[in-house]
């Protein structure tokens, strides 16, 4: 009798890190291959496995695509990948089935009138290349921009980054990585002078001791955290520090969790550095040799004794103590940061004081001794890397004449027509210049804003202001896609060929193993159309975007990337369709690519080769190249400092929670694919409200009570769940819309929703611009109570949620 594995490994829902495979310290992480077929699809079956990775969270799990009569009907794991060891997480099982929905887009659509109607690609490209022209010779290029993701493939990120810079010459192009990866690229920049990541998955097998600020890995890197789990139970397994204000899977396996007011992080950790300077657990040595800072910080620092970060976190003098000593004693040093982080008070702050206590111990550069500035999406490296998130690409300096004209050399244009007179447009910004009116196109590909966003009611208006024209390429008809003037139906994953690199810098290649539905075209084939009808050209007359195709491209970018910290130079698809996946930089010195950076000291903080010049901390404010050298003249790591700044928002009478938004683990972003997906519409299927126990009964709620959260910004509505989390503290999943709702639109203003950005005000980081999606002042109501008795204990105790 044929086994069914799409019914059999349903038990990955309620499971979703799968048995375990212990392992001791400094061990290889055993091969475990995990599969999903369609009912009634047996291996036996299979025409072809075809090779990819995920592409719905930033591990990069490497798998095989099962393809029978030109259909996606499975994956499996690809065992000897370094990222994944063969396992996959659920979104991975189940997400392919989203390819296949009824819904997806097969033609192109335009704005007529009131309504969307289908149409061909020439007059759909048409009208999107007689908009650009006419709004660049009138108003010029700055009235153009591109808002893009962190799904899409290197060479399509290259590509327009390309035909926007300098083709087009606007300096509007960032990706929705804005929202999830913006502030471990600016904390990296501050930290080491440049991008890139310095630790690797890898450093989970040596380390002694792993602290998770603001990272529930569980559910967001979640085959990482079957290799945590694995060490737990393997010999000499490492001590756990969490810092989550909520009782996350990671939480409850920790040795110390703090779960700190929301908004301060900064105090928090400038007290661990206060502990572990006074207990002497530093790296003289280190510090002398390989940084700049030192004493600066040590007088910022020495007032923030954990009983001075207690009364500012709610938190015990004596937790703080001891998390100090787990992350102060350790041999090696594994940390990881995430949005808990990024999208809070003080984000790069913050996250620069976890580098801080990497630099001040000597952590960096050895097995288990590493940071990981962790990524929300996929392909978030890449927009980083190929200039796509409002950088240059390669990890150049927009302010260093020299690596402008560099590019410009690469480009084949005049050092002029690449925008660089001032710092690139954040996606922020680029919403509020269409808001006024400044931009009067806009390009949106691969996301959906109109549900990712802060302040939804007020992007909803954006996007329906009159004189904008905007462009929606994507997959499905989504929330934003119904605001468009053209809408441009994409291919996905599995449809279409391309790298993309994982938040430790592995490199997969992901290859086409199907056709796209009906006439979806690939990103990248949409934008080479848009570029040839464009009729960019370089300063010699010859195509400006000269590949055909995403093998060419990644040639292209290879050249682009020789001899910057992100070099490629020493990958080729061929070598990709290897066993494993690569780590960057991979070059003629390194074939084989780079397990770890800064073993040997920082290698691109030079003031002559770094990518920033720094900001101030506190205000965003660049200091300057003139700081810049004077600081640090012989290019070491920055140890950054930073005073504690309470939230802009505080709780008070009227809005007496904290909010804080995140993940489930069965879902992704706003749901577009995993949506769509039974297994995983199921785990999750609403949005709710969680409370701590303690709250709701003094408000005297109950569990499936339908509560609305009203902030200063707007409201929504959302069952309740009971939980052990933080006294105080709401808590919200981020990915709820509207395009599965009754009519699929969005809500009328003033009347409440169902997504938690409608909640969400207009508020970032200084430094990164990152948007602040947790810290928010709240109030919460009964609307109606809970239709029927839960079950004792709730879903809380269940299923995680992230």
């Amino acid at each position: 009798m044929r086994r069914n594995p799409l019914v059999l490994s349903d038990e990955r829902i309620a499971d979703p890190w799968g048995r375990r495979t212990p392992y001791g310290r400094g061990g290889r992480w055993p091969e475990r291959t995990d599969s999903c077929l369609a009912e009634g699809v047996a291996e036996e079956d299979v025409d072809a496995w075809v090779r990819a990775a995920s592409i719905l969270h930033s591990d990069g799990d490497a798998m095989d695509i099962a393809v029978r009569d030109g259909r996606i009907v499975g994956v499996r794991g690809r065992a000897g990948d370094r990222v994944n060891r063969g396992r996959l997480e659920p979104k991975d099982l189940y997400a392919w089935q989203a390819n296949g929905s009824a819904d997806r887009m097969t033609r192109p659509l335009i704005r007529e009138g009131t309504r969307l109607v289908e149409t061909d690609w020439p007059t759909a490209m048409g009208r999107v290349v007689a908009r650009s022209r006419e709004l660049i010779d009138s108003q010029g290029p700055k009235s153009v921009a591109f808002y893009t993701s962190g799904q899409l493939f290197l060479e399509e990120y290259y590509t327009l980054a390309v035909l926007a810079r300098a083709g087009i010459g606007t300096p509007h192009l960032d990706g929705n990585t804005r929202l999830c990866t913006a502030t471990a690229a600016e904390a990296l920049k501050e930290s080491f002078g440049s991008d890139g990541q310095p630790g690797s998955y890898e450093d989970i097998d040596h380390a002694d001791a792993i602290a998770l600020f603001g990272h529930n890995i569980a559910e967001t890197q979640v085959v990482q955290w079957m290799r945590i789990l694995d060490r737990l139970e393997g010999d000499r397994p490492p001590r756990l520090l969490c810092v989550d204000p909520r009782p996350t899977p990671v939480a409850r396996r920790a040795d110390v969790h703090l779960a700190p007011r929301l908004g301060t992080n900064v105090a928090l950790l400038n007290a661990l550095l206060h502990e572990v300077v006074r207990r002497g657990w530093t790296d003289p040595g280190y510090i002398a040799r390989c940084t700049v800072g030192f004493d600066a910080l040590c007088e910022q620092i020495e007032p923030c004794t954990p009983r001075w970060a207690a009364g500012i976190c709610d938190v015990p003098a004596a937790a703080i103590e001891e998390a100090a000593e787990l992350v102060g004693t350790a041999d090696r040093l594994l940390s990881t940061v995430l949005q808990g982080f990024y999208q809070a008070n003080q984000a790069t702050a913050a996250a620069v004081q976890v580098d801080n206590l990497h630099l001040i111990r000597g952590m960096l550069g050895r097995p288990g001794a590493g940071v990981l500035q962790m990524n929300g999406q996929p392909t978030a490296e890449n927009t980083r890397e190929c200039g796509a998130d409002g950088d240059l690409p390669g990890f150049r300096n927009w302010q260093n004449e020299n690596h402008v004209a560099d590019l410009a050399r690469v480009w084949n244009v005049d050092p002029s027509a690449i925008p660089h007179d001032a710092p690139p447009t954040h996606a922020m910004e680029i919403f509020r210049l269409a808001e006024q009116g400044a931009v009067r196109m806009l390009w949106i590909s691969a996301t959906n804003p109109a549900v990712s966003l802060p302040d939804l009611a007020r992007i909803r208006a954006v996007l329906s202001r009159e004189g904008l024209f905007t462009v929606v390429q994507d997959l499905f008809l989504t929330e934003t896609a119904q605001f468009a003037d053209v809408v441009l139906p994409a291919a996905t994953w599995g449809e279409k060929t391309g790298t993309f690199t994982n938040a430790d810098r592995t490199v997969h290649l992901s290859e086409k193993a199907v056709e796209p539905p009906g006439e979806a075209r690939p990103d990248l084939d949409i934008f080479l159309d848009y570029a040839a009808r464009m009729g960019f050209e370089d300063k010699d007359g010859g195509r400006l975007v000269h590949w055909s195709g995403p093998e060419e491209a990644f040639e292209a970018w290879k050249r682009c990337s020789a001899g910057r910290p992100c070099d490629y130079t020493g990958l080729t698809y061929a070598k990709l369709r290897g066993p494993s996946g690569i780590q960057w930089p991979c070059t003629e010195d390194a074939p084989d690519g780079t397990d770890r950076l800064y073993g040997d000291g920082v290698s691109w903080a030079h003031p002559d080769l770094c990518e920033t010049y720094g900001k101030d901390l506190v205000t965003g404010e660049p200091l300057g190249e003139e700081w810049y050298r004077s600081t640090n003249p012989d290019g070491k790591a920055l140890i950054r400092a930073a005073p504690y700044v309470q939230p802009r928002e505080w709780p008070d009478e009227e809005y007496p929670f904290q909010l804080t938004t995140g993940r489930t683990l069965y879902h992704f972003h706003t749901r577009t694919k995993t949506g769509r997906v039974p297994q995983l519409a199921d785990a999750a299927p609403d949005v709710w409200v969680q409370i701590a126990a303690s709250d709701a009964s003094r408000l005297g709620l109950a569990e499936g009570d339908l509560v609305e959260v009203t902030t200063r910004t707007g409201a929504l509505r959302g069952r309740l769940r009971i939980g052990s989390m933080r006294p105080g503290v709401l808590f919200v999943p981020f990915h709820y819309g509207y395009w599965d709702t009754p009519g699929g639109r969005s809500p009328a203003p003033g009347a409440p929703g169902r997504a938690a950005n409608e909640v969400i005000p207009t508020a970032w980081d200084p430094v990164s611009k990152q948007p602040q999606f947790k810290t928010a002042a709240a109030a919460l109501t009964l609307v109606a109570p809970a239709p029927r008795k839960p079950q004792e204990g709730g879903r809380d105790t269940a299923r995680p949620t992230g």
